[in-house]
């Protein structure tokens, strides 16, 4: 029976079920005109981003892949749920399901030590890609996956879903359009890293592949803390801790308001602290000045220090505006309720995006760049990772955004590179990649012209 039939029939009769199931509601998108996604990571994370993926009309979710067989099991029963079966592609090596030929996009969310290498594998396989934050553990790694984009011309969308939110939107227009005043300083407050003990060894449990969630990073013992977000996110063996994984969503609202998309900082420096041992060794608190040579200058650091609070803070000679995820607040409550300072009438507009997600999907239907794409996404990225640089130097760096390095210092220029990747795993080769002719498929006309 056809949707709409069922759906009037059981209405007509009062035997209608309490829960319509969302696949028999949802409004029905040919099939050859779905955007086929495979998942690559399917933890915490993943699932989330994948869930709203689900709820996307035009997308079909077909492939995942995940060395960890209870993320599987759940991702397939949210699967289930949204689609009424969860028959799906599993792939234990990513880069199988990057040559599917099947698939025109992939969602990336693994920890971050991860990022790079499947990222530019599908990248290079003509994938859009949905890429999590942040870029991965260094500078040199962004610009590879920049360039695997720039090579390819695939859709990509960064995950720093804060622009396709209206109060960040809003809060960056009254920067731009001077309605704080001349633009003085902007602050960015995150969560600190935390303080544990050392995690003891423990066996390996038999739904893990253990050896491949390591993957590129140098091998450590197992313990189930260790594949918890919270905690390797806050190992330096695996990210770059809360300047990077928080600090990044934030950093790119700066960047945003400050009217700096296409440049980056001249100067950086600042001071942290650090975890007295433990498993999590990544930096505890900090505050780092980055200075604009035409733009304001930011004030990055742990929340609650010196007065800088979680978020985005505009400061200007007249008024601030601050804005969080779940509000925006200003100094004057006039600012806001100025009809003239409303979202959108101000002379320059920001683009707008109501959904994340769904500003990828229509990225890949129509050619135009995604709200977060590679350029801007490596941008703002850059600043967590000029960020560490810093901290590590324990001096002042002084930067060139167009040159992206730091000019004759030497010393400062050996932090660019790239860490050692553990075995044989490496970032895939660009110049030798091509993208497998799909002539035959009705979805070719998703694929990058």
């Amino acid at each position: 029976m056809k949707r709409r039939s069922f759906i009037s029939q059981v209405l007509a009769t009062g035997s209608a079920p309490w829960i319509i199931p969302a696949h028999v509601l949802r409004s029905q998108t040919a099939p050859s005109n779905k955007i086929t996604l495979g998942v690559i990571g399917v933890g915490r994370q993943g699932t989330g981003d994948m869930r709203a993926f689900l709820t996307q009309d035009d997308v079909r979710v077909v492939a995942l892949s995940d060395v960890n067989k209870q993320n599987i099991d759940g991702a397939r029963g949210l699967i289930r749920k949204a689609y009424g079966s969860d028959d799906v592609k599993l792939y234990p090596d990513f880069r199988d399901l990057n040559r599917d030929k099947t698939i025109d996009a992939v969602l990336m969310a693994l920890p971050v030590h991860w990022h790079s290498i499947p990222a530019t594998d599908a990248i290079i396989n003509g994938k859009h890609i949905y890429h999590e934050k942040p870029m991965g553990m260094s500078f040199e790694e962004a610009k590879y996956v920049r360039a695997a984009v720039r090579k390819k011309g695939v859709v990509f969308q960064f995950g720093t879903q804060q622009r396709s939110d209206m109060k960040f939107r809003w809060a960056s227009e009254l920067a731009q359009n001077g309605r704080l005043g001349k633009l003085k300083e902007i602050q960015v407050g995150v969560e600190g890293g935390r303080q544990t003990e050392m995690f003891p060894e423990q066996p390996v449990p038999d739904y893990l592949d253990w050896d491949r969630w390591v993957g590129p990073a140098p091998m450590t013992s197992f313990h189930a803390n260790k594949i918890q977000r919270a905690y390797h996110e806050n190992i330096t063996n695996f990210s770059l801790g809360m300047i990077s994984c928080w600090g990044i969503h934030h950093l790119d609202i700066a960047q945003w308001g400050n009217g700096t998309d296409d440049t980056g900082p001249t100067s950086i420096e600042g001071l942290a602290t650090y975890p007295n041992g433990g498993s999590c060794d990544a930096v505890l608190s900090w505050k780092v000045r980055m200075e604009y040579a035409k733009a304001a200058p930011i004030t990055f650091c742990t929340q609650d220090t010196e007065g800088v609070a979680h978020g985005a803070k505009f400061i200007g000679d007249n008024h601030w505006v601050h804005v969080v995820r779940e509000k925006i607040w200003a100094s004057d409550d006039s600012v806001l309720r100025d009809p003239q300072n409303a979202m959108g009438t101000m002379p320059i507009k920001l683009p707008v995006s109501k959904s994340h997600f769904g500003n990828f999907i229509e990225a890949i239907k129509t050619g135009k760049r995604a709200i977060c794409d590679i350029e801007t996404s490596v941008r703002s990225d850059m600043l967590p990772q000029l960020t560490a640089m810093a901290l590590k130097a324990k001096r002042k760096l002084t930067w060139d955004p167009v040159a992206e390095n730091f000019g004759g210092d030497q010393e400062a220029n050996a932090l660019l590179a790239q860490r050692p990747f553990r075995g044989d795993w490496k970032l895939p080769e660009i110049r030798c990649a091509t993208i497998v002719p799909r002539a035959t498929r009705p979805s070719q006309r998703f694929l990058p012209r």
